[in-house]
This record gives structure tokens, C-alpha cells and sequence, in this order.
């Protein structure tokens, strides 16, 4: 029974999940030293997914902003914690009985290893980076090897930090142990403790980046690392220690043993694997902003917190969850399926509550369900037990980005994640020894099934809406070629990107006439519907473009008559890689580097292509007299200040045009003066293919007058500056673009807002 005060009093009760049952004898606590170790891993678990996003940005700026370089991070990240879980809860079942110090000064020690991470880490990025570059170079590596080697630099550099917060949970659980005695659900109370940090960690560090950026919030996790180690120091001296001899448990019998690792290696799985296919799921509706992943990730730990409090709740009365629970977390997931559906009306923010909130909440149910009935306390089962979990979380994100959406889609990828689910709940009455079966209960079962998979091929993609379309599935990106409006539109996961449009071509035109000397190399990063790429092929020189999404370049035809000649010319280069990425391991110089990153310009990630940083690697690759161009669509004055510091940074001649449809600005930037050609002198540079190319979408007809248009929206970038004199500089530790929240104005959301529109 539970007593007024919320202290469990001492009986002795019988758990019966259909998985094997155990018996445990409670003991008296005080309420108030639990809620000291609850709030001792909220702060942790907040650290936790800090170090995550901050390291995960960080990598990308050195390793690319790829699928892979994404996954490998993830990978290892959740890989060291499983592997600290495991270790931590072998050494405390090796060495509980010869330990003479205070538990709680171990934990200090690792939490003040964690802290040191925020210091060590950004060094050992950037020491890996250089490596990479060294080693690539040196032995020409492919760009499945620069992958390789990034993996194997980046679980060097990962894997020992993360590992210090997977042995986290084990030692508390000793620590409750040796402070309290034997509690059974001690990992679902360090659980739940740590989901709500984690909640906070989803939102705070976005503010905290902004206003800081990535090093100086590190700073921040360090010192509540360094607080957390401090304060169990002095805990130690203070809290009451136990014996532990009282304190053993035992195993729970073999079958359910089996079962139950499994069943937390299947919650790992699934869980993050519907992350990824939420992701583009919902893009058509949250847009690819950095806030955008944010939601997905809140409302997931929000509802996983919810679940996790239930179950204790539930526990506390000894409900027997077993029978229904795994058919409900099947159903759950296919719900996403109806509220992702463009046919059903409803408000667009609802469609991920409605669609996440469910199925991550019945796993927030069942995943400490689990590890309690496997561990009952015991810190080396736990250990185990979190690791098959983390295992999971392992494997899900690359078995739905390189495996299930590449080659299904979303909606089957959704179906395929929940079936396991479906499996389960039908198995366990069959197979359960102290299970019944009812009658009621397997016809809810298979009815819940036959909706689940009723769900999948009833409701609607975006992508079915459209009745023209080509539609490619990668690892990357779903994309889409398709007219609306009687215009072809290039989508990708849902987002309209670009458009048939003169401003394209004026990026390499413009470009390319304004250079002393006839170009022979240029290099356009973004490939978009291949306008820019086929402009500069115009003037019959080498051309190299670089595309981040595989499925991209293949769209080319749909836009083009003549893409399959450009296509075959051998002048014609295509890369698929991150831009950034590929100069990076590049050996060559180019007369012009054309840049067009993808909207919006406030895109997660798009900051690579606009930072100090990154200029300076593009100058690295430009010959002495060449130039770049970077196109900014639109942005508030403090965007625009700091892309032009940025660029005035590292190039000391820069000149901005106003796009030549009266929005957006061409920026050039060169280390030699640019020359100041009237439209004459720039038109007398076409060759006669680029002349003709140059009008094809007007708005002039004849390249003297295109040209003149430009030339009468030149701007001075140092006005440009002026806007916002105060604004930082653009770099790759102040992502000034992608962080905004604490500054947005009403023009700047709706300017996101009609970049981010979803056709439909």
C-alpha cells in the first residue's frame, strides 16, 4: 500500500506482467531524499541533451551537413551511453561489496567528467577535422571513405564522454541503495527525473545558443556538471548509508529474461526510428527550421514523461498492463498516418501533437515498465537493461533513414515500425504462462490490426494530392517534380524550393561576365532544378555542382529538354555530397564558386553555407582573381548585416545586387577590385548560347537591357552593415540565421511562412 505521505510501507508483492513475475520486499524512505536525487537528474538529463545538440552541430561543421555525418553522431552518442550503462552495472556488481567510499563521490567524479566534455570536445572536433582533411588528402580517399574515417574520429571523440552519462543511471540506483536500501523502481523514478531534464534541454539551449552560441552555452552544461558534482560530494556527507547486504535481488526467471531485453531493444528501435519518419512526416507542416525539430523532440520527451509518470502511477496499484499495452502502442504509432493526412482539415499544429503524443507516450509507459521488471532495483541488471534500450536506439535511426523511407516511404515505414507492436500484443496471451486469454481482448486486438493497416492504405500522402508527379525517395529527402498553377515546382519533403526563374540565372551570369579573365572552371553548390548549373554549362566551360539530396539532379528533365545532353556533356560534373563537405576535400581552384543554398534561408544547417568559416575555405578554392557569389533570398537587418560582415570578413571586395525581380540580393566577393563594366561591356562577354539563355525567362529580351537592370539595383554593402551595426558576425559557433526567436519580428515569421508554405 502507498501511505499519505507517498513512502512506499514495507510488504511484500507480486508483479505479474505476463513476462515472468518477481517478489520484493519495500522499505521506508524519506520523501524528501528522493526528491533530491529527482532533481539531481533532471539537471542531468537537461545537460545531457545539450551536450547532443551542440555536439551534433558542431560535428556537422566539420564532418557536413549529410544524412550519414547526422546518423554517425546519433549512433555513436547513443552507442557510448549504452556502453557506459553496461560497464557501470558490471562494476557495481563486481566491486559493491569491497567499495568503502561513498557512492555519491563516484557520481560526483562523473559528473564532473561530463563537464569536462563542453571543454575537451570542440578540440577534439576540430583536431579530427584536420585529420580528416590530412589523411583524406594523402591517400585520395573516396567519399565513402571520408565517411569511414569520419565514423571512426568522431566514436573516438563521442564515445568516452557519453559513456561517463550512461554509467549515470546505474551508480545512482546504487547510490539509492546504499543511502535508502532496496527500491524496484528506481531506474523508472531516475527515468522520469531524467525525461523532464531532458524536456527542458529541448528548449532552453536553442535560447541560450542564440544569445551566446554554441561554445559559450557548452559553458553552461559544464558548470551545472560541476554544480551536480558538488553538490553530491557534500550530499555524501550528509545523506545516511545502509549496508547493501540486504539490498540483493534476484534475477528474474530466464524466459522472461529473454523476452524482456528483447521487448527494450524493440522500444529502442522503434522510438527513434518514428523520429526520423516523423521528421519528414510532418516537414510539409513544421518547414526544416531548427524549431521545427525542436517540436518533434518536445512533444516526444513531453509525452514520454507523461507516460513515464502513469506507469508509476499504475504500478503503485499493481494493474496488470501486460495484456493490452503492447496492442495500444501499435495503434498509436499508425495514428500519425490520419493527422498527417493533407485531405483531412484540421490546424496544422495539432496534426504533430496529435500524431507523436501517443505512441511516444505508451513507450514512455512501457520502457521503465520494463527495466523495473527486469532490474527490481539492481543496479548491474539495469545497466543491461538500459544498454538493450540504447542498443535499439542505435539501430532505429539507421534502419529508417537508409533502409525503410529510401525504399517504402513514410506512410509504409509508419506501418512497418508499428507491426512489431501488433505482434507482441497478439503473442504474449498465447504464450504467457500466467496470462489468460479473453475472447474480447483478441477481437480488440485484430480489430485494432485490421485499422492500422485500414489507416495505411486509406489515408493520404501529401505527395498523392498532386495528380502529376515524379516523385524520388532517398536517404536524404522525398523529392518531387510536379506542376501546380500551371508552374513546375521542385519539392522537396513536401517544401516548394525553387522555381523556374531569371534570378538563377543571373547567379552565374552575372558571375561570369564580371570576371577579368574567361573563366574554365566554376563550381555551383546547390543543384535546385539546374538552372544555374545549366547557365554557367552555357558559356562552355567545366562545370562542377554539388547536390546534398541524390534524388535531386534526377529531376533535371522534368524541367529541361535538354538536360540528358548537359547531362552527357563532358563538361558537365555533378557531385552529390555537402558543399561545404566537398571543399573541404577538394584539390582544385575555380574562376567562380555559385552558391544558392536552399530555402529558407533560416533552414536548419544552412548556416554552414553562410558563416565566416566557410568563405574562407571557398577563397581557399578560388583562383586569385576569381569570385563567389552568395544569393540571399530575403532577411531582417541583422541577417543582413551579419552575412555581410561575414563575407567582408574574409574577402575585401564585395558588391550587392538586388535580385533582378526586385527581391533578394546577389553578393560578390572577390580579393581583387571588382571592375565596374557597364551592361555593354557585360553583355559582350556572353558567348552566343549564354546570350540566348540569359533572356529565356525575360524579364528583358535581350541581355544589354538584363544586364542594366542589375547594374541600376547596385547597393553598397557597407549600408548593408549599417542596418545593424551591433549584429555579430555570421559564424559557425553564432548561427545568426537559424537561431532568431529571441528577435523575430512579424515581417521576418511571415517571410518564413511563405518560404516554408506548404503547396497544398
Amino acid at each position: 500500500m502507498v501511505s499519505d505521505r507517498g513512502a512506499v510501507i514495507g510488504q511484500v508483492y507480486v508483479v505479474d506482467s505476463g513476462l515472468g513475475t518477481t517478489a520484493q520486499k519495500q522499505i521506508i524512505w524519506p520523501p524528501a531524499i528522493m526528491g533530491w536525487f529527482f532533481a539531481l537528474f533532471v539537471v542531468s538529463g537537461f545537460c545531457s541533451i545539450l551536450y547532443e545538440l551542440v555536439w551534433l552541430r558542431l560535428a556537422m561543421a566539420s564532418y557536413g551537413v549529410t544524412t550519414a555525418t547526422v546518423a554517425i553522431v546519433l549512433s555513436v552518442f547513443m552507442a557510448g551511453l549504452g556502453v557506459g550503462s553496461w560497464a557501470a552495472g558490471w562494476m557495481v556488481r563486481r566491486f559493491e561489496s569491497r567499495l568503502r567510499i561513498p557512492v555519491l563521490w563516484l557520481y560526483a567524479a562523473l559528473e564532473a567528467g561530463i563537464g569536462i566534455s563542453a571543454l575537451v570536445v570542440p578540440l577534439e572536433l576540430a583536431i579530427g577535422h584536420h585529420l580528416l582533411r590530412r589523411v583524406g588528402a594523402a591517400l585520395a580517399l573516396s567519399s565513402n571513405g571520408h565517411y569511414l574515417l569520419s565514423g571512426i574520429l568522431l566514436a573516438v571523440t563521442i564515445v568516452p564522454w557519453c559513456s561517463l552519462m550512461g554509467a549515470t543511471f546505474p551508480l545512482a540506483m546504487f547510490a539509492i541503495e546504499r543511502t535508502l536500501g532496496p527500491y524496484r523502481r528506481s531506474f523508472s523514478f531516475l527515468y522520469l527525473a531524467n525525461v523532464v531534464g531532458g524536456t527542458l534541454g529541448a528548449v532552453l539551449p536553442l535560447l541560450l545558443i542564440e544569445a551566446n552560441g554554441f561554445k559559450r552555452t557548452l559553458m553552461v552544461g559544464l558548470g551545472l556538471n560541476l554544480w551536480l558534482a558538488a553538490v553530491a560530494i557534500l550530499a555524501a556527507s550528509r545523506l545516511p548509508r545502509q549496508s547493501s547486504g540486504d539490498a540483493k535481488f534476484e534475477p528474474p526467471p530466464k524466459q522472461g529474461s529473454r523476452w524482456i531485453l528483447l521487448l527494450l531493444i524493440l522500444t529502442g528501435v522503434t522510438s527513434m526510428a518514428m523520429e526520423v519518419v516523423w521528421t519528414r512526416l510532418f516537414t510539409p507542416y513544421l518547414g526544416t527550421l531548427v524549431y521545427s525539430f525542436a517540436t518533434i523532440l518536445l512533444l516526444y520527451l513531453v509525452a514520454t514523461c507523461a507516460g513515464s509518470q502513469v506507469y508509476r502511477l499504475t504500478a503503485r496499484r499493481r494493474r496488470n498492463e501486460g495484456v493490452t499495452i503492447w496492442t495500444l502502442v501499435g495503434f498509436s504509432g499508425v495514428i500519425s498516418l490520419l493527422t498527417a493526412d493533407p485531405t483531412l482539415r484540421m490546424p496544422f499544429f495539432l496534426r504533430p501533437f496529435l500524431g507523436i503524443v501517443p505512441f511516444a507516450g505508451t513507450l514512455g509507459f512501457i520502457t521503465p515498465m520494463l527495466v523495473d521488471r527486469w532490474a527490481n532495483g539492481e543496479p548491474y541488471l539495469a545497466g543491461r537493461a538500459y544498454a538493450a534500450n540504447i542498443f535499439g536506439c542505435v539501430a532505429g535511426p539507421l534502419l529508417a533513414g537508409f533502409v525503410l523511407l529510401p525504399y517504402t516511404g513514410e506512410r509504409l515505414s509508419i506501418l512497418l515500425l508499428s507491426m512489431p507492436w501488433f505482434a507482441v500484443g497478439i503473442a504474449i496471451p498465447i504464450f504467457g504462462r500466467s496470462v489468460p486469454r479473453s475472447r474480447i481482448h483478441t477481437s480488440l486486438q485484430y480489430a485494432a490490426l485490421a485499422a492500422a493497416i485500414g489507416f495505411a492504405f486509406l489515408s493520404h500522402s501529401y505527395e498523392q494530392v498532386l495528380p502529376q508527379r515524379y516523385v524520388r525517395r532517398d536517404a536524404t529527402a522525398t523529392v518531387i517534380a510536379t506542376t501546380i498553377g500551371g508552374r513546375k515546382e521542385l519539392l522537396i519533403n513536401g517544401i516548394g524550393t525553387t522555381r523556374l526563374s531569371a534570378i538563377t540565372k543571373m547567379m552565374s551570369h552575372l558571375t561570369l561576365a564580371e570576371l577579368r579573365y574567361p573563366a574554365k572552371q566554376v563550381l555551383v553548390i546547390g543543384f535546385g532544378m539546374g538552372t544555374a548549373y545549366r547557365a554557367a554549362l552555357s558559356w562552355g566551360i567545366d562545370t562542377t555542382v554539388v547536390e546534398l539530396v541524390p534524388s535531386v539532379p534526377q529531376m533535371f528533365a522534368y524541367y529541361y529538354a535538354d538536360a540528358e545532353r548537359l547531362l552527357a556533356s563532358p563538361l558537365s560534373h555533378i557531385v552529390i555530397d555537402d558543399g561545404r563537405r566537398y571543399l573541404g576535400r577538394a584539390n582544385g581552384r575555380y574562376d567562380a564558386i555559385i552558391l544558392d543554398p536552399p530555402p529558407p534561408v533560416e533552414a536548419a544547417g544552412s548556416s554552414l553555407l553562410y558563416s565566416s568559416e566557410f568563405y574562407r575555405l571557398a577563397k581557399a578554392h578560388l583562383q586569385s582573381q576569381g569570385i563567389l557569389q552568395q544569393w540571399l533570398p530575403y532577411g531582417d537587418p541583422i541577417l543582413q548585416s551579419a552575412i555581410a560582415k561575414a563575407l567582408k570578413a574574409e574577402f575585401p571586395h564585395v558588391q550587392v545586387f538586388l535580385g533582378i525581380d526586385g527581391r533578394g540580393y546577389h553578393l560578390l566577393a572577390s580579393m581583387q577590385p571588382l571592375p565596374r563594366r557597364s551592361a555593354e561591356e557585360l553583355a559582350a562577354t556572353l558567348p552566343p548560347a549564354a546570350a540566348a539563355d540569359i533572356v529565356e525567362f525575360g524579364p528583358k529580351t535581350t541581355p544589354t537591357e538584363q544586364f542594366r537592370s542589375m547594374l541600376l539595383t547596385q547597393l553598397d554593402v557597407d549600408a548593408m552593415i549599417a542596418l545593424a551595426p551591433a549584429a555579430p558576425v555570421l559564424r559557425d559557433d553564432r548561427p545568426v540565421n537559424e537561431f532568431f526567436l529571441l528577435r523575430a519580428t512579424g515581417e521576418q515569421i511571415k517571410n518564413i511562412q511563405e518560404s516554408q508554405a506548404a503547396w497544398f
